[in-house]
């Protein structure tokens, strides 16, 4: 593989990786990731394991000059810069370049790609995740619930994640409700006693509860026992 461990990046070599990327695409397989992903940007198909490469060469090199500049020019390369941003272990370094990349982000696997090390700053990343809730941008919100797994054990913060999932009672992007739901099943999965007391209560919609008891039945982590008994909490369609 070229080797992309640069002491500066700029416009030069970001024009050599994507020439690259373009090199090895897959082209019999990117109708299948263009309708998976559902982006508008140029798909390339390239397999995880060869970009997750490609992100371990550019991170043994100066890759804040590679986020700086912030490619975007096809699906890829935004993979890429969210892999890399997920590496970043100060939270004031890791949120300035997530906002730089949200920008750009117009489909849910940029936004499930990006990791979050939120481990002695809680508070801060929950702060994080109210403002990005409260953002107009459907994948904004969509960081905001992918940060909220990480409190899915966490006792001082799982009544305050109940609440923002209420506060998505009104919620129309599927792509934010699917995270939700997604949420739910996890947090039932871990602590199904605190998870039935929501469900008895939620405000939020009904495809939200209605999706993460269907999330829950098909996990093979739940038993035949509460796969019943969620039924009983299933919402009409709003």
């Amino acid at each position: 593989m070229k080797t992309f461990i640069h002491e500066n990046w700029n416009e030069k070599l970001v024009l050599e990786l994507n020439e690259y990327l373009h090199s090895i695409k897959n082209k019999d397989k990117i109708d299948f990731e263009k309708r998976v992903v559902n982006t508008k940007k140029e798909c390339l198909a390239i397999p995880a394991p060869v970009q997750k490469n490609i992100v371990k060469e550019i991170y043994k090199g100066n890759y804040i000059s590679f986020l700086d500049i912030m490619p975007h020019d096809n699906h890829t390369i935004l993979l890429i810069c969210a892999y890399l941003i997920s590496k970043i272990k100060d939270f004031d370094t890791q949120i300035k370049y997530i906002n730089k990349l949200s920008k750009y982000i117009d489909n849910w696997s940029v936004v499930d790609t990006i990791k979050f090390s939120i481990k002695n700053n809680e508070e801060k990343y929950f702060n994080y995740a109210i403002k990005m809730l409260n953002s107009k941008r459907c994948f904004d919100r969509r960081i905001g619930v992918r940060i909220l797994f990480n409190y899915k054990r966490n006792q001082d913060y799982i009544d305050k994640v109940f609440s923002l999932i209420d506060n998505l009672s009104n919620e129309k992007e599927y792509y934010v409700n699917m995270a939700a739901a997604w949420l739910l099943c996890d947090i039932f999965i871990v602590d199904k006693n605190k998870a039935y007391k929501y469900y008895k209560v939620n405000k939020t919609n009904s495809f939200i509860i209605n999706k993460s008891i269907s999330k829950c039945r098909d996990s093979f982590r739940v038993s035949k026992e509460d796969k019943e008994l969620l039924l009983k909490y299933r919402k009409k369609e709003d």
